[in-house]
């Protein structure tokens, strides 16, 4: 990977909660956007599924520039909050949570993806109040077989940018895949090699 110009794809959803996590998740999304902002990288929201009362159940968007993934790749993992949310009325303190995964975008060539390795359908990406961003079907979603992974886009006005995007979030999960197995073999290879020092060991 480039170190000093970059992309990522973030991922938010909202955890342990219910309607307020799908809120925290929504102020996580805002706050990463507004350093985004302040950082001067780019910021693109990909595919998302809206909270009942507002905020996100699940968010996926992209964000690119100088450094990206090293300020942000410590951000994955579950976030709590204790506060009192809107919709309580007696004052009582909730706990919500919600999950961040940071994925660094990575190149074709360091990712191979078989055509028929993909399952891809398109629809009509919806806008608003149920009305439609277009006419024609340009929202994306693409499953890769082997892993059960699937993706989507359907921001963009145009299904081979959407395409292409959801390509984007594919290789960064797979990467991510391929980077854990790889650390865990190598865990493993040492523990063989040094032991566990257990009393039973010759």
């Amino acid at each position: 990977m480039d170190s000093t110009t970059q992309k990522i794809i973030l991922e938010a959803r909202g955890g342990a909660g219910g309607d307020e996590a799908a809120l925290f998740a929504g102020d996580l999304v805002t706050m990463y956007k507004r350093y985004a902002e302040r950082k001067g990288w780019s910021f693109f929201a990909m595919d998302s599924s809206p909270g009942n009362l507002g905020g996100y159940k699940t968010f996926v968007g992209q964000i690119s520039g100088a450094g990206v993934y090293d300020a942000l790749k410590y951000e994955s993992g579950t976030h709590r909050i204790q506060r009192v949310p809107e919709t309580e009325k007696s004052g009582r303190v909730h706990t919500s949570t919600a999950t961040i995964a940071i994925l660094p975008v990575v190149e074709e060539k360091e990712v191979v993806i078989k055509d028929s390795d993909l399952e891809v359908s398109f629809s009509r990406a919806g806008g608003p109040g149920g009305q439609n961003v277009n006419k024609i079907e340009s929202a994306v979603r693409i499953l890769h077989k082997p892993t059960g992974i699937v993706v989507g886009c359907r921001e963009e006005r145009n299904q081979h940018a959407n395409r292409e995007r959801a390509m984007e979030m594919l290789r960064a999960k797979l990467y991510e895949i391929e980077q854990t197995n790889r650390v865990g073999n190598i865990s493993e290879t040492r523990k063989e090699q040094v032991g566990t020092a257990d009393r039973s060991e010759k």
